[in-house]
């Protein structure tokens, strides 16, 4: 006997559904709704859900390469951070897509049966904007980041053959319970703002495209911009008139300038008003190949670690960033398009749960010929980002790189390439098909050392910037971990379960789950491979090194850098202390110290039995140092604070004994 059909009753109203659920005594009457979203919500998006002032300028962008457009141009009135506009060539927005999207915050036309008819999307996929390219935005709130910057807002816009622009004035509103009353139905109701809008007569009918000006930038946002905190600290430490109680605090080493507390006045540091890697009339492309290069150089000037935040100020983080967020070139090429034989071995990575990585022969071609690799995927046409005096790229390097004193000098290139169908899921479980192509590249330096991780791009964006975990990646072979770069490239899926920022995961999800897995398997078969070519590497050389007598204290500080690295191998970091400040010329991974600054002075004439325990105590001093780098405690603080710690070091070493 069949088993009775539940009496399924449809209700979409508050009052009915209560009314039903009451009703129902059993599984036989089930009742049946539809899930909706409180406009409170909506208030929220737009009140701000974005971390960063750069996040803002992100989401503009990504419009703007979603309308088509070529070139994106931003302007600021750095470091004063009052006016920030965004123009771009793309093909603009009707008064109909222009009024659907003030009307449907967080219910885009994009990826929609509606995108077609507002120009939005690609008459045959909603998927693709009109030009072909895939779409970044997916739910129709990246306009509304720029709360994040401010709450007031200019729109002007045109499509090609219009004869008048579109002008809409925006004025966000800061969302709080308590302001909202009840309407005259009794129901609270949300507002995100208010919205001027006119049209205006244009010039030239052909020309096209969305330009975004963002005045009364909010007081919070434009501090962070200007580097307030540090220059803060600063200004503080100068005015302390008593030289004990000034503080080790330097400026980054390069910045846009920084203004006085009414945000007017320019004000001078090291005589300077900024300190940029590039001259001022370098060409765009140029003045961003210097600010690339600038952080690599700090290896050769005794920084075997750069971080960003040292060495920039916000501004320039800030598009160091955003370089690395949106559909760009790469400053050098991509690793796809390089012949690699030359300075890099070439494995493939197995996509088997116990597979291991076989090496390839990578001659005579680059990888894409190689391999059958096909990212970047999706950019139709050029697309250009301006901003201020630089044009954006990649900033990632992978030739020329420093020597470094590691076992193995070569850099070792891992490709993946994969596509999962989940056939064993519903397509409303799985989010429907996983595919992507990756690259993990291990070389004995990474810089800066915020590219030490894996970024995950979707159709060439992303919001998340380098993960320094892997996703979580349960292990101890920490150093070997900083010795690599891993982009991953999707070209199918993993949308869905990207959060509402788009600057994190749904960890939960199973792409998200899938690609974690797949990445810890690659992270696996690259660490057997580098152990096995240190390995070699290190019986190659175990002849050569015989009779060579090591000292204890080398000894010392070498058995624990193996052990720290895992790298049988690896050698710990040379430490020098230079009479002149200047690198040696043997160039590799070093600390360079002012001898002045840890070694206190000595007499001109000293007997042979004071030089020899001096030099012991030297040598004592590097190997400790030596034993500080390995456990990563060295680089835990600035350049000034390392030789405050060395000369205290050096002080106890140097104590008379009983």
């Amino acid at each position: 006997m069949a088993a009775q059909q539940p009496h399924v009753t449809e209700v979409h109203d508050e009052l009915g559904l209560v009314a039903s659920i009451r009703a129902s005594h059993s599984t036989k009457d089930v009742v049946q709704t539809t899930l909706k979203t409180d406009e409170r919500v909506i208030a929220r998006v737009t009140d701000g859900i974005y971390r960063q002032p750069g996040s803002a300028l992100r989401e503009l962008i990504s419009n703007a390469y979603d309308a088509d457009a070529s070139r994106v141009v931003i302007k600021t009135d750095a470091p004063r951070f009052e006016r920030i506009v965004v123009e771009d060539d793309g093909h603009g927005m009707e008064p109909e897509a222009l009024a659907h999207l003030l009307l449907h915050i967080g219910g885009s036309a994009k990826r929609s049966a509606a995108g077609p008819g507002l120009g939005i999307t690609a008459p045959s996929d909603p998927m693709r904007s009109p030009g072909g390219r895939r779409l970044i935005g997916k739910i129709g709130i990246g306009l509304f980041s720029v709360s994040q910057l401010t709450h007031t807002f200019q729109i002007i816009t045109k499509v090609k053959g219009d004869n008048h622009r579109t002008v809409a004035t925006v004025a966000l509103r800061q969302y709080a319970d308590e302001d909202d009353g009840p309407s005259h139905d009794g129901e609270k109701k949300f507002e995100s703002g208010k919205v001027n809008i006119w049209r205006e007569k244009a010039a030239d009918t052909h020309s096209h495209g969305t330009t975004v000006v963002l005045t009364s930038i909010r007081p919070q946002a434009r501090d962070t911009l200007r580097s307030r905190e540090i220059w803060n600290a600063i200004e503080q430490n100068e005015s302390q008139s008593e030289p004990d109680e000034t503080q080790a605090i330097d400026p980054p080493r390069f910045h846009i300038g920084r203004v006085d507390t009414s945000g007017e006045l320019m004000k001078k540091t090291g005589g300077k008003l900024a300190a940029l890697p590039w001259e001022k009339g370098d060409p765009p492309g140029e003045a961003f190949s210097k600010l690339v290069q600038c952080v690599w150089d700090e290896i050769e000037k005794s920084t075997p670690n750069p971080q960003l935040d040292r060495i920039f100020d916000y501004y320039l983080r800030m598009v160091w960033q955003l370089s690395l967020a949106v559909p760009l070139p790469y400053v050098d090429g991509h690793l796809f398009d390089m012949d690699v034989d030359e300075w890099a071995e070439v494995f493939m990575l197995s996509n088997q749960p116990k597979g291991a990585a076989h090496k390839l022969d990578a001659s005579g071609a680059p990888l894409r010929e190689k391999v059958d690799l096909h990212d970047p995927v999706g950019l139709i046409g050029g697309f250009d980002i301006f901003f201020d005096d630089l044009k954006l790229a990649r900033p990632l390097k992978f030739k020329d790189l420093p020597t470094t004193n590691n076992a193995l000098k070569h850099p070792l290139v891992f490709i993946g390439k994969c596509r999962e169908e989940f056939k064993k899921l519903p397509r409303e479980l799985s989010g429907g098909p996983l595919a992507f192509e990756a690259y993990l590249f291990w070389t004995p330096k990474v810089a800066p050392v915020e590219h030490q991780g894996s970024l995950v791009r979707i159709h060439g964006s992303s919001g998340t910037l380098f993960d320094s975990t892997f996703m979580r990646y349960q292990v101890s072979e920490q150093n070997r971990l900083r010795q690599i770069t891993c982009e991953i490239f999707v070209s199918e899926g993993l949308d869905s379960a990207l959060n509402i920022d788009r600057e994190s995961f749904n960890n939960a999800h199973p792409h998200s789950v899938y690609i974690t897995k797949w990445l810890h398997s690659a992270l696996r078969q690259l660490a057997s491979t580098q152990k096995r070519l240190a390995n070699e590497v290190r019986e190659q050389t175990r002849d050569e090194s015989k009779g060579v007598a090591v000292s204890e204290i080398q000894r010392v500080a070498s058995d624990v850098w193996k052990q720290e690295t895992d790298d049988p191998g690896a050698r710990p970091p040379s430490i020098e202390l230079s009479s002149t400040g200047n690198k040696s010329v043997s160039i590799g991974e070093s600390y360079v110290y002012s001898r002045a600054a840890i070694v206190p002075g000595r007499p001109a004439v000293q007997t042979s039995k004071v030089k020899a325990r001096n030099a012991i105590i030297e040598e004592k001093l590097k190997a400790i140092a030596q034993v500080l780098a390995s456990f990563g405690l060295l680089d835990a603080v600035s350049k000034r604070k390392q030789e405050k710690l060395l000369k205290a070091i050096y002080e106890i070493l140097d104590a008379p004994g009983e």
